[in-house]
């Protein structure tokens, strides 16, 4: 049986793993060989975020793409056939998030591999990770822990009070991991997997103005920004 905790997956476009993980969510790395893309494929169940840590990236599905660069990020839907390809000569440095937390839930439509219409890779392809892989902890109520990686910097951020996404510059991606944003009676507005703009968080909160307790979210901010 595959443990994604303590082992790399190998793929014929580089190699991905297992950075962080709930009971909600699921957060993946992925280094994409320079011109090497994935599949073109979709997850029937679950919606996945992707945001680029470093190089440049085209998203494309099957009517149009996206380019994307660092800490920029797209989210998809249940069921959109999407490929992420590496543009620039370093590869590209993805982080790929998924809620409800299933790696199995993967249908291959086309791929240069020839991995067309074949599940996820068992447990030949996996090889124990190196010791410069990712692992992110959670931090302790309000605290905040930093990661440099990939040429970004990481803010893995505990918010138990509204208040505290004003402090994020608009321009910033931010990713949730648990807990969110909430109405008054409880439904969540942004809650795990979502990557959400600071700017949009920042009007949501002005009518929402209350937070899951237990909220840990990352802030993405490119290395040179401090």
């Amino acid at each position: 049986m595959s443990n994604y905790s303590n082992n790399i997956v190998k793929k014929p476009w580089g190699y991905e793993y297992l950075a962080y993980q709930n009971k909600d969510v699921a957060l993946w790395f992925l280094y994409i060989k320079p011109e090497h893309a994935t599949s073109l494929h979709c997850h029937p169940n679950k919606t996945t975020g992707l945001i680029l840590l470093d190089g440049e990236a085209r998203v494309s599905f099957l009517n149009n793409d996206t380019i994307l660069n660092p800490t920029n990020k797209v989210m998809i839907r249940k069921g959109l056939f999407h490929s992420t390809k590496a543009l620039n000569k370093e590869g590209a440095f993805v982080f790929e998030i998924e809620t409800p937390v299933d790696k199995q839930d993967l249908v291959r439509f086309k791929d240069s591999y020839g991995r067309e219409g074949k599940p996820y890779e068992d447990e030949t392809f996996e090889v124990p990770k190196a010791e410069d892989c990712l692992w992110i902890y959670e931090p302790k109520d309000g605290e905040t822990k930093t990661y440099n990686f990939a040429n970004c910097l990481l803010e893995v951020k505990s918010i138990t009070d509204v208040n505290k996404f004003e402090n994020i510059d608009n321009s910033l991606n931010v990713m949730f991991l648990k807990g969110g944003i909430l109405a008054e009676y409880g439904q969540k507005v942004a809650g795990p997997g979502d990557i959400v703009i600071a700017s949009t968080i920042h009007q949501l909160i002005e009518v929402f103005p209350k937070v899951s307790p237990d909220t840990i979210i990352i802030v993405f901010k490119k290395e040179n920004n401090g």
